[in-house]
């Protein structure tokens, strides 16, 4: 069972908005690679900003054909089965492979498809992961030395079954021509991300608002937010912590009196927190503060210096510095775009 390779002028549908893009590159592909009970979120959420591009564009910017190990439809963990445009023979060199993994991420790939990974990067394709495909470009011998990431959830599976690999907390890494992200939105993000490199920022905001996506694909914003890794690691005083500091924003408390109110000296509660969290405890209030001061920002008409003094900033100068450090842009700049 082979298929058929789509043909570009089939990958741009109509729509009621355009975006045209003057001279365009060639035509980009994507091979996605299904394996058995991958999720079908992460692969929708891939799949369809390219999609959406082609037809803001009305050209065939991306092209996308999707495989599965023998042509046969593959069965997704929500039950549903996706049939694909063929097998693995149809995958060319200037495709970025793509796998599509679930739950199951350590054993759900077969031996050809480990294969196939390999050959294809031996000659220079590029390949990448959605989900949890990082197990199997692991698998593949194709990690190591590399930035790459894999959903949250599959971590602590992934570091027994590759203890010489550290994958990032971020929702999206882009190591080169490597691309891996944790699913979901991450996807949509990694993929308008792609776009702002080839085509431009403004094409990319286009795409993510398309996708109702807000404008924002940042890649160091972490895939969890600091109260859901705290009740993940079951810390109560940790939890403590962090819930004075969703409190009290306004006027951030000192990291001594923060410590103190839950029973640890400051060099307990530093530790800890670079144990539990992965970073400093001042590093979670500062981001908690940014976090709010964004919602902020795309929800209120508050002035800047309103913003400021509301999530403890103090000055202007001070949230400007800090945000674009964060988020990749000024909140100056956030403003705009919410107002487009």
């Amino acid at each position: 069972m082979t298929g058929r390779k789509p043909d570009p002028a089939e990958l741009v549908p109509g729509g009621a908005f355009a975006y045209p893009v003057a001279a365009p590159r060639p035509t980009r592909w994507f091979a996605f690679l299904l394996v058995p009970e991958f999720t079908l979120l992460a692969f929708s959420a891939a799949l369809d900003p390219l999609r959406i591009a082609n037809q803001l564009a009305q050209q065939p910017l991306f092209g996308w054909a999707v495989l599965s190990v023998d042509g046969r439809p593959v069965r997704s963990s929500s039950g549903v089965a996706i049939p694909p445009h063929g097998d693995l023979s149809l995958l060319e060199r200037d495709m970025q492979l793509m796998v599509c993994s679930g739950n199951r991420h350590v054993d759900s790939a077969p031996e050809p498809a480990l294969a196939a990974l390999r050959r294809h990067a031996r000659f220079g394709g590029a390949v990448g992961g959605i989900c949890t495909g990082a197990s199997t470009l692991a698998r593949a011998g194709l990690l190591e030395g590399r930035r790459f990431t894999l959903h949250w959830e599959n971590q602590p599976g992934f570091r027994e079954a590759f203890p010489e690999l550290e994958p990032t907390a971020r929702r999206h890494e882009v190591d080169g021509t490597l691309m891996t992200c944790g699913g979901g939105a991450a996807a949509t993000e990694m993929m308008v991300a792609e776009m702002a490199r080839d085509l431009g920022r403004d094409f990319a905001v286009a795409v993510s608002d398309m996708c109702l996506n807000g404008g924002d694909f940042h890649p160091r914003d972490a895939q969890r937010s600091s109260i859901a890794r705290a009740i993940g690691s079951r810390n109560p005083k940790v939890l403590a912590v962090l819930r004075i500091m969703y409190a009290e924003l306004e006027e951030p408390r000192p990291l001594e009196a923060l410590a103190a109110e839950v029973g640890l000296s400051r060099r307990q509660m530093e530790r800890q927190f670079r144990k539990l969290m992965n970073e400093s405890p001042a590093s979670t209030y500062r981001n908690i503060r940014l976090d709010r001061a964004r919602s902020l920002l795309m929800e209120t008409d508050l002035t800047l210096i309103e913003v400021a003094l509301a999530t403890g900033f103090g000055s202007v100068n001070l949230l400007s510095r800090h945000y674009k450090a964060r988020f990749g842009l000024t909140p100056t700049e956030q403003t705009a775009r919410r107002d487009r």
